[in-house]
């Protein structure tokens, strides 16, 4: 994970995919700005729709899915409702069997993320959980987002 300054510092050029949402009433909390816990939801949701939509992965069928190994997250600016965001996401490390993600939180219009986090994604055979390279059609999908070392 880069340090928070650096990621402080990201644009929205920094990223490759982008997936809109509206913020629902439920995503605050008491203090009236989105719970940490829905940051998480967020980053399944851009990273699962890539997966769907542009590597022929299928939650319910697909012989390999990815399962989160490890996670974070960094804080810059409260986002509350009924703010709209996009979710920025790019690859900063892909390989045989494992895939790093990069997801930028932003406020619509804004250039510079309100939170950055991200997961590792270890592919595993669906029924057994072992380990195993991924399919071709993932790969060349999630090579797309891949970012050069001197954008990390």
């Amino acid at each position: 994970m880069p340090g928070s300054q650096t990621l402080r510092q990201l644009k929205r050029s920094d990223f490759i995919y982008f997936l809109s949402y509206h913020t629902r009433w439920s995503d605050n909390d008491q203090y009236s700005h989105v719970n940490n816990s829905i940051y998480y939801h967020l980053f399944d949701s851009v990273v699962n729709t890539f997966l769907i939509e542009c590597c022929g992965q299928n939650p319910q069928s697909s012989p390999l899915i990815g399962l989160v190994i490890s996670s974070w997250c960094q804080f810059f600016a409260p986002l509350s409702f009924p703010d709209v965001l996009d979710l920025g996401l790019r690859v900063t490390k892909l390989g045989n069997s494992s895939v790093t993600y990069e997801i930028g939180v932003f406020r619509e219009k804004e250039g510079h993320p309100s939170a950055v986090g991200g997961y590792t994604h270890v592919f595993v055979e669906s029924q057994s959980r072992k380990s195993a390279s991924m399919r071709k059609e993932t790969r060349e999908g999630l090579a797309k987002l891949v970012v050069e070392k001197a954008k990390l």
